[in-house]
């Protein structure tokens, strides 16, 4: 029987338009998009030009400090675009796909049979070794590390997030396979939700089953590692995203890349809030067009509205991203008297306003943080919402200030920017909570390097 964890701090943000249980498959796109920025920490080398023709599974960037982690492009076709910004940073690399798709055969293999380094080469080899990240700093991993356990979340609960289990329809024998992979490199944890139903989930093997039954985020990968085996300094975890878990199985049960992941396109500016079978890398464009509610004061998330990035159409989906989300921008909002009124229709925390009343009630929240920052109130906001066994506002004030023997000691290790989501939700002070938390890991991360 599986471990159960219950977790009493936290918040679910219920907003309008989470998608139904239903299904589409988006037709080819003529352009794909690798972007590198979608994995934290790698510094990219591109190792295609122009004009240069790619199969599916074939790197077109490699990661600078450690050549052997390539990154596979998603289509075949042609190389069109390398686009760079301030420095020459390499922003994206552009493939115009082939009518016909063109796959490197990298042969099926039984990971059953396999020890860590054959696993270890044959995710190098095809370029997916780079949607494995770690903690400490939260980054993508370097295959020089040695992680004490890996840690997969099938648990989604942010907003408007996707759930898991309808994207493992069909893919459940892959996902056995990239965990019984896992498996032979470290003891790998799996974590579900209470109300996970699909066996691919609760009787997975390979791997040690937890249930964590609780509001957001319990999800959080981070969280879990707290509670069952937290990060000191000098040990590595491995994390990995349920959907990567996927890409791995295929590739050893099929003997090729397959990038194609099923999202959820939510929110109150989607028209049909739905579930879409797509690949790593499609245009925005191609997955909301004929989908949004209006085209102007909206914000388009490539990601959930706490932890994703603002996009436009002319963005790509990303490496790691499960849900494209579309709230009201609110630059438009007209509030006279609003703060006098009993907004029923806005959510609070503190019971400020009468919503609080109506606790299933699904709301259709805008993109302002309603409010300028200010100085840090310490009012224990964020220790309500954070089931971790850390001072979290004396951990963002050592980060503030630069004190690195502080942050030690406060568990910046086993953090991410995400745990901290919820916190600066609810933050009175509209510090940049997750952003602070970034700084503070890159910064760790090059005292120690």
């Amino acid at each position: 029987m599986a471990n159960v964890i219950k977790l009493r701090k936290g918040l679910d943000i219920k907003l309008k338009g989470k998608a139904v249980n239903a299904k589409i498959s988006l037709g080819k796109s003529e352009e794909y998009a690798l972007v590198p920025d979608d994995f934290t920490g790698i510094s990219p080398k591109v190792t295609v030009k122009e004009g240069d023709h790619v199969r599916v599974g074939e790197a077109l960037f490699v990661n600078k400090f450690y050549s052997s982690v390539k990154f596979a492009s998603p289509v075949s076709g042609t190389i069109t675009a390398i686009v760079r910004g301030d420095r020459r940073k390499v922003l994206c690399v552009k493939v115009n796909a082939d009518v016909q798709q063109e796959y490197i055969d990298f042969g099926k293999k039984d990971p059953s049979l396999l020890d860590a380094k054959e696993v270890k080469d044959s995710l190098l080899e095809a370029g997916l070794f780079g949607y494995i990240n770690q903690l400490p700093y939260a980054i993508s991993t370097n295959p020089e590390a040695r992680p004490k356990a890996i840690f997969v979340s099938a648990l989604r609960d942010m907003p408007l997030a996707g759930d898991f289990e309808i994207e493992l329809k069909g893919n459940e024998a892959a996902f056995q396979a990239g965990l019984t992979a896992l498996s032979k490199i470290s003891q790998t944890y799996l974590g579900i939700g209470p109300k996970a139903k699909a066996k691919a989930l609760t009787a997975a093997t390979d791997v040690q089953i937890t249930v964590f039954d609780g509001p957001c985020p319990a999800g959080n990968v981070g969280i879990q590692v707290n509670h069952l085996d937290p990060v000191n300094k000098g040990e590595v975890v491995w994390v990995v995203d349920p959907t990567a878990v996927i890409f791995f199985g295929r590739l050893f049960l099929e003997g090729k890349v397959d990038l194609t992941r099923t999202i959820a396109v939510a929110g109150s500016g989607v028209t049909s809030p739905q579930y879409v079978d797509t690949l790593v890398g499609t245009p925005l464009k191609s997955i909301l067009e004929g989908n949004l509610v209006r085209t102007d004061h909206i914000r388009i998330i490539n990601g959930n509205p706490l932890t994703g990035r603002k996009a436009n159409v002319g963005d790509y989906l990303g490496a790691h991203t499960s849900e494209v989300c579309v709230i009201p921008e609110g630059d438009n909002a007209d509030e006279i008297l609003g703060w006098i009124l009993p907004r029923t229709k806005q959510f609070s925390i503190s019971r400020s306003y009468f919503s609080w009343l109506q606790k299933e009630k699904e709301y259709d929240l805008d993109a302002r943080i309603k409010g300028g920052e200010r100085h840090m109130i310490m009012s224990g906001e964020y220790d309500k919402v954070l089931p971790m066994d850390i001072y979290a506002e004396y951990l963002i004030k050592a980060i503030i200030t630069g004190d690195i023997d502080k942050q030690e000691e406060l568990g910046i290790y086993e953090i991410s920017p995400e745990d901290f989501a919820i916190a600066e939700f609810v933050d009175s002070s509209k510090l940049p909570l997750q952003e602070i938390v970034r700084k503070g890991l890159d910064t760790l991360r090059k005292e120690n390097a």
